[in-house]
């Protein structure tokens, strides 16, 4: 399913990710994983959200300090957004096992969704890498994901 962000849409994602950097910076989290361009990641991760719910027609708030207090969509519903389509949907251990996670590929303004997979479901020992040094997390590949349509009144 691919869907592309009108220019309003794509400048209030970019707004939100924005905010999600300056108040982690404020409150000291340290990201999981070192980037030179943390800015990019927030934003980017906000734009899938939001392309996300266009792409469902479902509600995204844009919050900012709701961390694990809160879905990125919906109730159970959480978005990774990955910069390139070749990536797999990552899931980490300390990630709910009952919500479910969704890839969105691509960005700035135009994304792929590409399909989804309950946390519990993503913590098998075959999906268990570390690429990049970064620590070991869930990788899980486009072709084991459940297909879209499937989310649809479970969440």
């Amino acid at each position: 399913m691919t869907v592309s962000l009108e220019w309003y849409e794509l400048s209030r994602a970019a707004l939100v990710g924005v905010s999600r950097n300056v108040e982690a910076m404020r409150m000291g989290c340290q990201n999981r994983m070192p980037i030179n361009d943390e800015w990019s990641i927030h934003v980017l991760g906000a734009c899938g959200e939001c392309a996300f719910a266009k792409a469902t027609g479902r509600y995204w708030s844009g919050g900012v300090n709701t961390f694990k207090a809160a879905a990125d969509v919906g109730r159970e519903i959480e978005v990774r957004t990955r910069s390139k389509h070749t990536y797999d949907l990552i899931v980490r251990r300390d990630d709910s096992d009952s919500s479910a996670f969704v890839l969105v590929t691509g960005g700035p303004k135009d994304f792929v969704v590409h399909g989804w997979m309950r946390g519990e479901d993503a913590k098998r020992p075959e999906f268990l890498a570390d690429h990049g040094n970064h620590g070991a997390a869930f990788f899980v590949p486009k072709s084991a994901l459940r297909p879209m349509h499937e989310l649809e009144g479970r969440l």
